[in-house]
């Protein structure tokens, strides 16, 4: 059930905005073996003036923040990053500069579902 949280620029196309949630859901698919209706997303367009980056970076920067169960290896969150990179560079010909990856792995105890802790299910 991972968690995604994607910060980018105001002025964006709905459909460039589907395709880049898309395109990070497949890669969560393809790596993770998530089922496919295992979609937890969100979308936040920042006003220019309030999203300050450095000048190598275009008006596709953007981050996104992957909030998983904890457990994964360096490699698969590796894989995760890479894998994210190419969907969107593939489908959005964003380049790799402009994509900022942060993976959070809170403990089961910290994730609430159902009422209740994580850890009284999976722990």
């Amino acid at each position: 059930m991972p968690l995604v949280k994607i910060e980018m620029m105001k002025g964006h196309t709905k459909e460039y905005k589907k395709t880049y949630l898309q395109a990070v859901h497949d890669a969560l698919v393809k790596v993770l073996c998530i089922p496919d209706d295992d979609r937890f997303q969100r979308l936040y367009e920042i006003d220019a003036d309030y999203f300050e980056t450095n000048e190598s970076k275009t008006d596709k920067f953007s981050i996104i923040e992957l909030t998983l169960f904890p457990g994964r290896s360096k490699d698969i969150k590796g894989n995760i990053i890479k894998e994210i990179a190419k969907q969107l560079g593939d489908r959005l010909e964003i380049q790799p500069t402009d994509i900022f990856v942060i993976i959070n792995e809170p403990i089961l105890d910290n994730w609430g579902f159902r009422g209740e802790q994580a850890s009284n299910f999976m722990g």
